[in-house]
């Protein structure tokens, strides 16, 4: 019976990509369906889980469909194109080479060959699946002529917004407004916008405001010239740098803070945004990329360029009962609609009607 293989640069189990390759291989796997994951880097913690790509070639079957997991150039683009096999590109968004070229020239190139490679690969696929419709477009762009917007099935079990440790408006009016941003620090991510919006807010609505940030350094310049920003404004005690956590300090986190913003330039999809939802967390988000779509009308969209917005907009919702209320209930609304828990299957439905 021919089998369904996906391929992945590398495989982390702590991020979105990682989360959605390893969901859906369960879910074929569960339907009767041989499917393994091929990387070219192996990561340590998910050695066991995969397979180098090479290695597809000796267990290639006649009707196989191959599911490459795109997200940054690799080797094994090209090795696909040149592959006979029914292939699907699952696109989870390349974030652009401008944002890295003032930080680090080479990872600029290597997003630019990421862009030439999804050109090359629409040639070749019979579908591109994107997490967004925002993705949807850039496949559009790149020449896919066959697409389907399918969330990415990676959101944490985070539980629901009932009943948790989530502090209300009347409680964060008393005490320090705990600001968190979730996500690679990578220069896209606009971590330097949030630092502004903090400096404005200590000044003119909370002096005790702080800012968590989680999540793992990308580029080494632009770590250190954060740092050194944080130094400039006067913010050295206020905001605190996580690094890579576990899911459950991940939830931790999300749990204890007042707001989550999302000030990023360039997003495919946001999912701890729905993440925060879903505990109860309010989210502040830049008007940009697939974050409208993602957010609806389940948080507070602001041009994130704007400190004063930013400031403003998180000031309000620690400090309005009825306006934070009516927030959380309008996110749990929009985490029902997209639905994520389903969002595997319907990517597996979409596969299977395309093997041969």
């Amino acid at each position: 019976m021919s089998a369904i293989h996906q391929f992945v640069p590398m495989l982390h189990r702590a991020d979105a990509v990682g989360r959605h390759t390893l969901r859906l291989r369960d879910l074929l796997v569960a339907r009767g369906i041989d499917s393994r994951i091929y990387v070219e880097l192996v990561d340590p913690e998910t050695e066991v889980e995969t397979q180098r790509f090479v290695e597809y070639a000796q267990d290639a079957q006649k009707g196989d469909l191959l599911v490459y997991q795109y997200a940054t150039a690799s080797g094994i683009a090209p090795w696909l194109v040149q592959r006979r096999e029914t292939l699907v590109v699952n696109s989870h968004n390349v974030t652009p080479p401008e944002f890295y070229a003032a930080w680090d020239n080479p990872l600029a190139r290597h997003q630019l060959l990421a862009q030439i490679q999804l050109r090359e690969l629409a040639l070749r696929a019979a579908l591109g699946l994107a997490a967004s419709v925002f993705n949807d477009s850039e496949l559009r762009k790149a020449g896919f002529v066959r697409t389907a917007v399918v969330p990415p099935a990676a959101m944490l079990p985070a539980g629901d917004a009932t009943g948790l440790g989530v502090r209300d408006a009347g409680a964060v009016k008393d005490a320090a407004a705990r600001w968190l941003m979730v996500g690679r620090m990578a220069p896209n991510k606009g971590i330097e916008l949030a630092l502004m919006a903090l400096l404005v807010a200590r000044a003119h609505h909370d002096p005790r405001a702080t800012l968590e940030v989680v999540g793992r350094p990308v580029v080494w310049s632009y770590t250190k010239a954060l740092r050194r920003y944080i130094d400039e404004l006067g913010l050295r005690g206020a905001v605190t740098f996580r690094g890579a956590v576990s899911d459950a300090e991940l939830i931790a986190s999300m749990r204890e803070a007042d707001v989550l913003l999302v000030a990023s330039q360039h997003e495919g999809f946001g999912v701890p945004v729905l993440e925060a939802m879903s505990v109860g967390l309010p989210v502040v988000a830049n008007r940009a990329g697939a974050l409208p779509e993602v957010i609806g009308e389940g948080g507070v969209l602001v041009d994130a360029r704007d400190p004063y917005e930013v400031a403003g907009a998180i000031a309000q919702l620690c400090t309005d009962d009825a306006r934070r209320a009516a927030l959380l209930q309008a996110g749990v609304r929009q985490v029902a609609a997209l639905n994520l828990d389903a969002a595997g299957d319907r990517a597996v439905e979409l596969l299977t009607a395309l093997r041969r």
